[in-house]
């Protein structure tokens, strides 16, 4: 039974993503041996980052470990590893500490924020992208106003108190609106020498419009939503300049000590060793197949796909997408070892979310547009569901209808790195 098994073919998904995750459940209990490689054991739902960031949740709430999601899938094995580079040609993966050979592969790697050739913004402004991101960003946005609560001089109290996020898509929308939230409402009673509620949020966005990738009326709804929650949407303009002081906006330099960014995506650079073409922002240009060329034993999905056979334009960056690419790669795979090709992948777009704030929120549904109260309600039931694990579904849904009751954010702690603490000799 053992030799049998060994000679099942051997199916390799590099990530654990929405992707990886799907590929992964749509293999068991297949007659194949699968194996998860990601860096971190836990799956990570991105989509609500912003609210760990804000302090509404906490990081478990929104993570899952990767072993206890996969348990049941008996031939599915997962690995804790860091994968440098794939050798397509010897089919092997190369990790950190060894590598591992395949007869299919799986790469779901996804992006990294980019900072479009000034990688020294990145400790100015931190993106957000995994769990460490989102408890910097919560850590430096509460700081914030624990020193505006300190220092007496107006003009640095008012920098101190001033939040910038640069980049208008919906990770950008979704913080401005919750950063104002926890500004006005949560911390409002907290402090006894400064009024969190006078806090200045600006949101820049270089197109004319934010979400730019919603329908013309959910945009303006969204900008119209924004500013009724006090932030101060600048568009069709760039962030320039980022220094410890402030950044530049256009003409204006703001002075400022916290700033977001949420402008642009690189792609995992795990796709450059494939050898095959890359688009500008390094993702894999793939056949209508999810296959790169000349290798149809490796699809690559998620983030770090460019798949532009549908419309023409790269599908977008979100999680709907990643776990449609995900069942879709399985299948080809099922269909190749019983000597089938694989086939065109086609995306069901069911539309797009983006949340402003306490029963704010734009919702595209395809056949019909909603915002406020409506999309917001849409976008809450949404992510309820996918989120992995039941836990984490009652803790999120606790979480929230208590926010929603009292203004309240329990998660408001402030977390030191421990290695950089200045301790006294023991």
């Amino acid at each position: 039974m053992q030799n049998a098994a060994a000679n099942r073919p051997k199916v390799v998904i590099i990530g654990a993503g929405f992707g990886g995750l799907e590929a992964a459940k749509k293999l068991s209990g297949q007659d194949v041996r699968v194996t998860v490689i990601d860096r971190t054991n836990y799956h990570l739902f991105q989509p609500l980052l912003y609210q760990v960031a804000t302090a509404a949740l906490s990081p478990a709430d929104i993570a899952a470990p990767v072993r206890a999601v996969l348990s049941k899938c008996k031939n599915v094995e997962v690995m804790l590893a860091e994968v440098q580079s794939i050798d397509v040609n010897a089919k092997k993966v190369k990790m950190i500490d060894g590598e591992l050979t395949y007869d299919y592969l799986i790469v779901a790697t996804g992006a990294r924020h980019s900072y479009f050739g000034h990688p020294e913004w990145e400790k100015l402004a931190p993106g957000l992208k995994s769990l460490e991101d989102a408890v910097e960003i919560r850590r430096r946005i509460l700081m914030a106003f624990e020193y505006a609560e300190k220092i007496s001089d107006e003009e640095t109290r008012k920098a101190a108190m001033t939040f910038v996020i640069v980049g208008g898509g919906p990770t950008g929308v979704e913080m401005a609106g919750a950063i104002a939230e926890i500004a006005r409402y949560t911390l409002a009673k907290d402090f006894r020498h400064i009024d969190p509620s006078q806090a200045r949020v600006i949101l820049v966005e270089g197109e004319p419009r934010v979400l730019g990738a919603f329908p013309e009326d959910l945009q303006v709804s969204a900008m119209k939503q924004l500013v009724d929650l006090g932030v101060e949407v600048r568009t069709g303009t760039h962030a320039t300049n980022l220094s410890e002081q402030g950044l530049q906006v256009g003409d204006e330099f703001i002075p400022c000590r916290v700033k977001i960014w949420a402008a642009g995506n690189n792609a995992s650079a795990v796709g450059r060793s494939l050898g095959v073409p890359i688009d500008r922002v390094g993702r894999v240009i793939v056949n209508n197949d999810l296959t790169i060329p000349n290798h149809p034993e490796i699809q690559v999905i998620g983030d770090l796909a460019n798949f532009s056979h549908q419309t023409g334009q790269p599908l977008p960056g979100v999680s709907s997408v990643a776990m449609q690419q995900g069942r879709h790669a399985a299948r080809n795979i099922l269909a190749m070892i019983n000597g089938g090709k694989p086939q065109r992948f086609w995306y069901f777009d069911k539309g797009s979310m983006a949340t402003i704030g306490r029963n704010r929120a734009v919702a595209d549904l395809k056949l019909v547009h909603l915002s406020g109260l409506p999309a917001w309600l849409a976008w809450l039931f949404v992510h309820i569901i996918f989120l992995v694990g039941f836990r984490n579904r009652l803790a999120v849904l606790f979480q929230w209808a208590w926010a929603y009751l009292s203004f309240n954010k329990g998660a408001r702690l402030i977390t030191r790195s421990f290695q950089a603490e200045q301790r006294p000799p023991t």
